[in-house]
Protein backbone atom coordinates (compact mmCIF):
# COMPACT_ATOMS: atom_id res chain seq x y z
CA UNK A 1 0.00 0.00 0.00
CA UNK A 2 1.33 3.43 -0.98
CA UNK A 3 0.18 6.90 -0.17
CA UNK A 4 -0.90 9.02 -3.16
CA UNK A 5 1.69 11.65 -4.04
CA UNK A 6 -0.64 14.50 -3.10
CA UNK A 7 -0.86 13.10 0.46
CA UNK A 8 2.81 12.32 1.04
CA UNK A 9 3.96 15.84 1.95
CA UNK A 10 0.94 16.64 4.19
CA UNK A 11 1.35 13.29 5.97
CA UNK A 12 5.03 13.94 6.61
CA UNK A 13 4.23 17.48 7.86
CA UNK A 14 1.65 16.08 10.27
CA UNK A 15 4.19 13.55 11.52
CA UNK A 16 6.81 16.25 12.15
CA UNK A 17 4.33 18.54 13.94
CA UNK A 18 3.10 15.64 16.09
CA UNK A 19 6.70 14.80 17.02
CA UNK A 20 7.38 18.42 18.00
CA UNK A 21 4.20 18.56 20.06
CA UNK A 22 5.12 15.30 21.81
CA UNK A 23 8.61 16.63 22.57
CA UNK A 24 7.22 19.90 23.96
CA UNK A 25 4.61 18.13 26.09
CA UNK A 26 6.89 15.47 27.54
CA UNK A 27 10.15 17.42 27.54
CA UNK A 28 11.96 14.29 26.40
CA UNK A 29 13.96 14.41 23.15
CA UNK A 30 14.59 10.66 23.37
CA UNK A 31 10.86 10.06 23.74
CA UNK A 32 10.25 12.25 20.68
CA UNK A 33 12.66 10.11 18.67
CA UNK A 34 10.82 6.99 19.81
CA UNK A 35 7.49 8.60 18.89
CA UNK A 36 8.84 9.41 15.43
CA UNK A 37 10.14 5.86 14.98
CA UNK A 38 6.89 4.23 16.04
CA UNK A 39 4.52 6.37 14.02
CA UNK A 40 6.91 7.06 11.20
CA UNK A 41 7.32 3.43 10.18
CA UNK A 42 3.84 3.19 8.60
CA UNK A 43 4.47 6.39 6.66
CA UNK A 44 7.75 5.19 5.22
CA UNK A 45 6.36 1.75 4.47
CA UNK A 46 3.58 3.41 2.47
CA UNK A 47 5.98 5.85 0.85
CA UNK A 48 6.24 5.89 -2.91
CA UNK A 49 9.05 3.42 -3.57
CA UNK A 50 9.44 1.17 -6.61
CA UNK A 51 7.93 -2.26 -6.18
CA UNK A 52 11.31 -3.81 -6.98
CA UNK A 53 13.04 -1.95 -4.11
CA UNK A 54 14.84 -4.32 -1.79
CA UNK A 55 14.50 -4.38 1.98
CA UNK A 56 17.95 -2.81 2.33
CA UNK A 57 16.97 0.06 0.02
CA UNK A 58 13.80 0.68 2.00
CA UNK A 59 15.70 0.67 5.30
CA UNK A 60 18.38 2.93 3.83
CA UNK A 61 15.84 5.47 2.69
CA UNK A 62 14.09 5.25 6.04
CA UNK A 63 17.36 5.95 7.91
CA UNK A 64 18.22 8.79 5.52
CA UNK A 65 14.86 10.51 5.96
CA UNK A 66 15.01 9.92 9.70
CA UNK A 67 18.43 11.62 9.90
CA UNK A 68 17.17 14.55 7.79
CA UNK A 69 14.15 14.88 10.07
CA UNK A 70 16.27 14.91 13.20
CA UNK A 71 18.51 17.61 11.72
CA UNK A 72 15.42 19.60 10.76
CA UNK A 73 14.01 19.30 14.29
CA UNK A 74 17.36 20.34 15.76
CA UNK A 75 17.43 23.48 13.61
CA UNK A 76 13.78 24.50 13.82
CA UNK A 77 13.01 23.78 17.49
CA UNK A 78 14.77 26.90 18.92
CA UNK A 79 12.71 29.04 16.54
CA UNK A 80 9.41 27.36 17.34
CA UNK A 81 9.96 27.51 21.11
CA UNK A 82 9.77 31.30 21.18
CA UNK A 83 6.26 31.35 19.71
CA UNK A 84 4.36 29.84 22.67
CA UNK A 85 6.65 31.71 25.09
CA UNK A 86 5.52 35.01 23.57
CA UNK A 87 2.03 34.26 24.96
CA UNK A 88 3.29 33.73 28.50
CA UNK A 89 1.20 35.68 31.02
CA UNK A 90 4.20 35.92 33.35
CA UNK A 91 7.32 38.01 32.61
CA UNK A 92 9.51 34.93 32.24
CA UNK A 93 11.43 33.35 29.40
CA UNK A 94 10.50 29.83 30.52
CA UNK A 95 7.39 27.67 30.35
CA UNK A 96 5.36 27.98 33.55
CA UNK A 97 3.44 25.12 35.11
CA UNK A 98 0.20 26.66 33.89
CA UNK A 99 1.46 26.77 30.30
CA UNK A 100 2.55 23.14 30.43
CA UNK A 101 -0.90 22.25 31.80
CA UNK A 102 -2.54 24.29 29.00
CA UNK A 103 -4.27 26.53 31.53
CA UNK A 104 -5.92 29.39 29.62
CA UNK A 105 -5.08 31.87 32.39
CA UNK A 106 -1.37 31.19 31.85
CA UNK A 107 -1.55 32.61 28.32
CA UNK A 108 -1.89 36.28 27.50
CA UNK A 109 -1.54 38.80 24.66
CA UNK A 110 0.01 41.39 26.99
CA UNK A 111 3.41 41.32 25.30
CA UNK A 112 1.88 41.93 21.87
CA UNK A 113 -0.04 44.85 23.36
CA UNK A 114 3.22 46.08 24.84
CA UNK A 115 4.59 46.45 21.30
CA UNK A 116 2.09 49.25 20.72
CA UNK A 117 2.11 50.86 24.17
CA UNK A 118 5.76 50.66 25.27
CA UNK A 119 7.16 54.21 25.37
CA UNK A 120 3.83 55.99 24.99
CA UNK A 121 3.41 59.14 27.05
CA UNK A 122 -0.30 58.50 27.71
CA UNK A 123 -1.28 54.83 27.26
CA UNK A 124 -4.74 55.54 28.70
CA UNK A 125 -5.67 57.90 25.87
CA UNK A 126 -8.51 56.89 23.55
CA UNK A 127 -9.48 57.39 19.94
CA UNK A 128 -7.27 59.40 17.62
CA UNK A 129 -5.18 60.67 20.53
CA UNK A 130 -4.16 57.09 21.36
CA UNK A 131 -3.24 56.33 17.75
CA UNK A 132 -1.23 59.53 17.43
CA UNK A 133 0.58 58.91 20.70
CA UNK A 134 1.29 55.30 19.72
CA UNK A 135 2.62 56.25 16.26
CA UNK A 136 4.85 59.05 17.55
CA UNK A 137 6.08 57.72 20.89
CA UNK A 138 5.89 53.90 20.95
CA UNK A 139 9.46 52.63 20.91
CA UNK A 140 8.65 49.43 19.05
CA UNK A 141 6.41 51.12 16.49
CA UNK A 142 9.21 53.59 15.80
CA UNK A 143 11.62 50.67 15.35
CA UNK A 144 9.20 48.95 12.96
CA UNK A 145 8.75 52.20 11.03
CA UNK A 146 12.51 52.72 10.70
CA UNK A 147 13.16 49.08 9.76
CA UNK A 148 10.59 48.95 6.99
CA UNK A 149 11.52 52.36 5.59
CA UNK A 150 15.23 51.51 5.48
CA UNK A 151 14.58 47.97 4.19
CA UNK A 152 12.28 49.13 1.38
CA UNK A 153 14.62 51.88 0.19
CA UNK A 154 17.69 49.63 0.46
CA UNK A 155 15.86 46.86 -1.43
CA UNK A 156 15.01 49.20 -4.30
CA UNK A 157 18.64 50.33 -4.60
CA UNK A 158 20.02 46.80 -4.24
CA UNK A 159 17.61 45.44 -6.85
CA UNK A 160 18.43 48.17 -9.37
CA UNK A 161 22.22 48.03 -8.99
CA UNK A 162 22.35 44.25 -8.56
CA UNK A 163 20.30 43.67 -11.71
CA UNK A 164 22.51 46.01 -13.75
CA UNK A 165 25.62 44.26 -12.43
CA UNK A 166 24.21 40.82 -13.21
CA UNK A 167 23.29 41.86 -16.75
CA UNK A 168 26.81 43.12 -17.33
CA UNK A 169 28.45 40.05 -15.81
CA UNK A 170 26.29 37.76 -17.96
CA UNK A 171 27.77 39.17 -21.17
CA UNK A 172 30.36 36.76 -22.60
CA UNK A 173 32.63 39.62 -23.68
CA UNK A 174 32.78 41.09 -20.16
CA UNK A 175 36.48 41.20 -19.10
CA UNK A 176 37.59 40.04 -15.66
CA UNK A 177 34.14 38.64 -14.88
CA UNK A 178 35.38 36.33 -12.12
CA UNK A 179 37.33 39.05 -10.33
CA UNK A 180 34.48 41.56 -10.56
CA UNK A 181 31.94 39.00 -9.36
CA UNK A 182 34.12 38.13 -6.39
CA UNK A 183 34.44 41.81 -5.53
CA UNK A 184 30.71 42.47 -5.78
CA UNK A 185 29.69 39.52 -3.60
CA UNK A 186 32.46 40.16 -1.05
CA UNK A 187 29.97 41.65 1.50
CA UNK A 188 28.60 38.10 1.85
CA UNK A 189 32.07 36.68 2.49
CA UNK A 190 33.89 39.30 4.55
CA UNK A 191 32.94 39.22 8.26
CA UNK A 192 30.19 41.72 8.87
CA UNK A 193 32.08 43.45 11.69
CA UNK A 194 34.91 44.29 9.29
CA UNK A 195 32.48 45.54 6.64
CA UNK A 196 30.59 47.68 9.17
CA UNK A 197 33.85 49.10 10.54
CA UNK A 198 34.98 50.06 7.04
CA UNK A 199 31.61 51.67 6.34
CA UNK A 200 31.83 53.66 9.57
CA UNK A 201 35.26 55.14 8.79
CA UNK A 202 34.25 55.88 5.20
CA UNK A 203 30.88 57.44 6.03
CA UNK A 204 32.36 59.41 8.94
CA UNK A 205 34.57 61.52 6.63
CA UNK A 206 33.48 65.12 6.89
CA UNK A 207 33.19 67.32 3.78
CA UNK A 208 33.57 64.18 1.62
CA UNK A 209 29.88 64.03 0.76
CA UNK A 210 28.57 67.28 -0.82
CA UNK A 211 25.14 67.35 0.83
CA UNK A 212 26.27 65.91 4.17
CA UNK A 213 29.08 68.05 5.64
CA UNK A 214 29.10 65.95 8.83
CA UNK A 215 29.30 62.64 6.95
CA UNK A 216 26.73 59.88 6.56
CA UNK A 217 27.03 58.40 10.05
CA UNK A 218 23.82 58.75 12.09
CA UNK A 219 21.75 59.42 8.96
CA UNK A 220 19.08 57.46 7.16
CA UNK A 221 20.99 57.82 3.88
CA UNK A 222 24.06 56.13 5.38
CA UNK A 223 21.99 53.23 6.71
CA UNK A 224 20.14 52.79 3.42
CA UNK A 225 23.40 52.73 1.45
CA UNK A 226 24.96 50.29 3.92
CA UNK A 227 21.98 47.92 3.78
CA UNK A 228 21.86 48.19 -0.02
CA UNK A 229 25.53 47.21 -0.13
CA UNK A 230 24.78 44.12 1.94
CA UNK A 231 21.76 43.21 -0.24
CA UNK A 232 23.33 43.65 -3.69
CA UNK A 233 25.17 40.27 -3.63
CA UNK A 234 21.87 38.40 -3.19
CA UNK A 235 20.36 40.17 -6.19
CA UNK A 236 23.44 39.49 -8.30
CA UNK A 237 23.40 35.79 -7.48
CA UNK A 238 19.67 35.25 -8.11
CA UNK A 239 19.55 37.31 -11.32
CA UNK A 240 22.74 35.69 -12.62
CA UNK A 241 21.21 32.26 -11.97
CA UNK A 242 18.10 33.34 -13.90
CA UNK A 243 20.27 34.52 -16.81
CA UNK A 244 21.98 31.13 -17.06
CA UNK A 245 21.24 29.83 -20.53
CA UNK A 246 19.73 33.16 -21.59
CA UNK A 247 19.61 33.37 -25.40
CA UNK A 248 21.60 36.47 -26.34
CA UNK A 249 20.16 36.30 -29.85
CA UNK A 250 16.90 37.66 -28.42
CA UNK A 251 18.69 40.91 -27.62
CA UNK A 252 20.26 41.11 -31.06
CA UNK A 253 16.89 40.39 -32.68
CA UNK A 254 15.27 43.16 -30.69
CA UNK A 255 17.99 45.63 -31.60
CA UNK A 256 17.76 44.54 -35.23
CA UNK A 257 14.07 45.43 -35.22
CA UNK A 258 14.91 48.96 -34.09
CA UNK A 259 14.19 48.71 -30.37
CA UNK A 260 16.19 50.93 -28.04
CA UNK A 261 18.20 49.55 -25.17
CA UNK A 262 15.54 50.50 -22.63
CA UNK A 263 12.77 48.96 -24.75
CA UNK A 264 14.81 45.77 -25.16
CA UNK A 265 15.30 45.53 -21.42
CA UNK A 266 11.64 46.28 -20.61
CA UNK A 267 10.01 43.98 -23.17
CA UNK A 268 12.55 41.21 -23.74
CA UNK A 269 14.96 40.85 -20.82
CA UNK A 270 12.90 41.93 -17.82
CA UNK A 271 9.97 39.48 -18.30
CA UNK A 272 12.46 36.59 -18.28
CA UNK A 273 14.52 37.71 -15.29
CA UNK A 274 11.67 39.17 -13.23
CA UNK A 275 11.35 36.09 -10.94
CA UNK A 276 15.07 36.30 -10.18
CA UNK A 277 14.82 40.03 -9.52
CA UNK A 278 11.92 39.56 -7.11
CA UNK A 279 13.68 36.69 -5.34
CA UNK A 280 16.83 38.77 -4.93
CA UNK A 281 14.77 41.71 -3.72
CA UNK A 282 13.10 39.53 -1.07
CA UNK A 283 16.47 38.26 0.15
CA UNK A 284 17.81 41.83 0.24
CA UNK A 285 14.72 42.90 2.19
CA UNK A 286 15.14 40.12 4.75
CA UNK A 287 18.86 40.91 5.07
CA UNK A 288 18.12 44.57 5.75
CA UNK A 289 15.30 43.75 8.16
CA UNK A 290 17.54 41.44 10.22
CA UNK A 291 20.73 43.53 10.12
CA UNK A 292 22.02 44.74 13.48
CA UNK A 293 25.83 45.07 13.25
CA UNK A 294 25.83 47.87 10.68
CA UNK A 295 23.08 49.64 12.60
CA UNK A 296 25.14 49.56 15.80
CA UNK A 297 28.06 51.22 13.96
CA UNK A 298 26.14 53.71 11.82
CA UNK A 299 22.81 54.54 13.47
CA UNK A 300 21.78 57.06 16.08
CA UNK A 301 18.85 56.65 18.47
CA UNK A 302 16.58 58.18 15.83
CA UNK A 303 17.43 55.41 13.34
CA UNK A 304 16.98 52.53 15.79
CA UNK A 305 15.61 49.47 13.96
CA UNK A 306 13.86 46.33 15.21
CA UNK A 307 17.03 44.19 15.67
CA UNK A 308 18.79 47.13 17.35
CA UNK A 309 15.85 47.63 19.70
CA UNK A 310 15.80 43.90 20.50
CA UNK A 311 19.53 43.99 21.21
CA UNK A 312 19.06 46.97 23.50
CA UNK A 313 16.10 45.30 25.19
CA UNK A 314 18.13 42.21 26.00
CA UNK A 315 20.91 44.32 27.54
CA UNK A 316 18.85 46.98 29.30
CA UNK A 317 15.38 45.64 30.05
CA UNK A 318 14.66 41.94 29.60
CA UNK A 319 11.02 41.56 28.64
CA UNK A 320 9.02 38.89 26.78
CA UNK A 321 8.01 41.67 24.39
CA UNK A 322 11.20 40.70 22.57
CA UNK A 323 9.71 37.23 22.04
CA UNK A 324 6.52 38.74 20.63
CA UNK A 325 8.52 40.86 18.17
CA UNK A 326 10.65 37.83 17.27
CA UNK A 327 7.49 35.83 16.55
CA UNK A 328 6.24 38.55 14.21
CA UNK A 329 9.59 38.57 12.39
CA UNK A 330 9.60 34.78 12.08
CA UNK A 331 6.11 34.79 10.55
CA UNK A 332 7.15 37.57 8.17
CA UNK A 333 10.27 35.63 7.14
CA UNK A 334 8.19 32.49 6.53
CA UNK A 335 5.83 34.47 4.30
CA UNK A 336 8.72 35.97 2.32
CA UNK A 337 10.49 32.63 1.92
CA UNK A 338 7.21 31.07 0.76
CA UNK A 339 7.01 33.78 -1.88
CA UNK A 340 10.59 33.00 -2.94
CA UNK A 341 9.75 29.30 -3.30
CA UNK A 342 6.66 30.07 -5.38
CA UNK A 343 8.75 32.31 -7.62
CA UNK A 344 11.37 29.59 -7.99
CA UNK A 345 8.74 27.11 -9.12
CA UNK A 346 7.30 29.66 -11.52
CA UNK A 347 10.77 30.22 -12.98
CA UNK A 348 11.23 26.49 -13.50
CA UNK A 349 7.88 26.27 -15.28
CA UNK A 350 8.73 29.22 -17.52
CA UNK A 351 12.06 27.63 -18.44
CA UNK A 352 10.50 24.22 -18.99
CA UNK A 353 12.38 22.56 -16.13
CA UNK A 354 9.22 21.32 -14.44
CA UNK A 355 5.72 20.41 -15.63
CA UNK A 356 3.17 23.21 -15.63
Amino acid sequence: MKLPKRLQTPAFAVLVVATLAFAAYTGSPIGAVGFFLIFGVPYFLMHDLPTYATLGERIGKYVFLLACTMIFLFLITPILVIMPLSFNAEPYFTFTDGMLAFDSSAYSMRWYQDIFSFGMTNPDATGSAWWQDMWNNSVWIGAFRNSFFIAIMATLLATAFGTLAALGLSRPEMPFRTAITSLLISPMIVPLVITATGMFFFYAKKDFFPFFPDGLVNTYVGLILAHATLGIPFVIITVTATLTGFDQSLIRASQGLGASGFTTFRKVIMPLILPGMISGALFAFITSLDEVVAVIFLADVDQRTIPRQMFSGIREQISPTILAVATVLVLLSIALLTAVELLRRRTERLRGLSPG
